[in-house]
């Protein structure tokens, strides 16, 4: 039994390889990243580009996974504003070629296609997986047509498809393109005496559903086994937080003292006010839970970008 992993170099991705590590073969797909050093030997790495329909034909051929966590993709919102076709492109092309290539060698195997809370209406209440849904960013609308895609796939193409709808995941080796690590960098940069002692930051009155990444990949790998297929499963803590109090926890955590300042630079052109989930389904499906205290999570992420920093 061999899994595929797309995406295997990247910030969840490589949390799924360690998640299946023991669990027979895995196969690690990138493109240019390289995998970090701690899990080169948890996997078979190739590098195949997904954009190349004829590399991933070749590549599926030969693999034959009975299984593939697909984590490969363009995952940042406020990126998806300034280039829109890169989300387009690598969200949802990508995915055509991947269930193409399936198709094409008739490999029968098991899909899960990590996808975005971000497709759901703005809501004040819990999210389920019944609630309207209204993409109101280019990466959401990238990622909604991406699960309808994969979907349809379910129904035409033999493969059992199981989507995720996953909330904020954050902690170790997330770039600084995204809030939390964003402050965490800064702060580890204050502290090693490279910048100011000045924190720049964008929204902070958005509230937020986060998840240790660790904890996401194994919601991930859970459904490999457990997961209902043509079923999706929002991945979510269930806990709101407001983005004020994730910078404030981790300046409590800085060893000098720092000043906080509104970038209008870091400002999305729309941002959604609550987003948080309810993840009974998966929960019941699979026994999964968040194990990873939220405490923990800033712990790791501050002392990564520390040690990178000082690297």
């Amino acid at each position: 039994m061999s899994i595929l992993v797309t995406g295997a170099a990247g910030f969840a991705g490589s949390y799924v390889v360690q998640a299946l590590a023991g669990r027979g073969e895995v196969v690690g797909w990138t493109h240019r990243a390289d995998p970090p050093d701690e899990i080169v030997p948890l996997a078979a790495w190739q590098r195949v580009d997904l954009l190349n329909p004829a590399a991933v034909r070749v590549a599926i051929a030969r693999v034959k996974p009975s299984a593939v966590i697909h984590c490969a993709g363009a995952p940042n919102v406020a990126h998806s504003w300034r280039d829109t076709v890169t989300p387009l492109s690598v969200n949802v092309l990508a995915t055509h070629h991947l269930f193409d290539a399936l198709r094409r060698a008739s490999v029968a195997c098991r899909v899960i296609v990590p996808g975005s809370a971000t497709v759901y209406a703005a809501s004040d209440a819990p999210l389920t997986e019944h609630s309207p849904v209204g993409p109101s960013n280019p990466y959401a609308v990238s990622k909604f047509a991406q699960e309808r895609l994969a979907l349809r796939a379910e129904r035409e193409d033999g493969v059992e498809v199981i989507v995720t709808r996953s909330f904020n995941h954050t902690g170790p080796r997330q770039t600084a393109a995204f809030a939390a690590p964003n402050m965490a960098r800064q702060i580890a940069l204050i502290e090693a005496g490279l910048a100011e002692p000045l924190i720049k930051v964008g929204n902070l009155e958005a509230q937020r559903d986060f998840t240790d990444v660790r904890d996401m990949s194994r919601a991930y790998v859970g459904l490999v086994d457990n997961g209902t297929s043509s079923t999706v499963y929002n991945v979510s803590s269930g806990v709101g937080r407001v983005m004020r109090s994730v910078l404030d926890a981790l300046v409590a955590r800085a060893r000098v003292a720092v000043r906080v300042e509104t970038d209008a630079m870091l400002m999305r052109p729309s941002d959604t006010p609550v987003l948080v989930g309810d993840s009974t389904r998966l929960r019941r499906a699979t026994g999964w839970r968040p194990e990873i205290p939220f405490e923990q999570t800033l712990d790791d992420l501050l002392n990564y970008w520390r040690s990178v920093t000082v690297a």
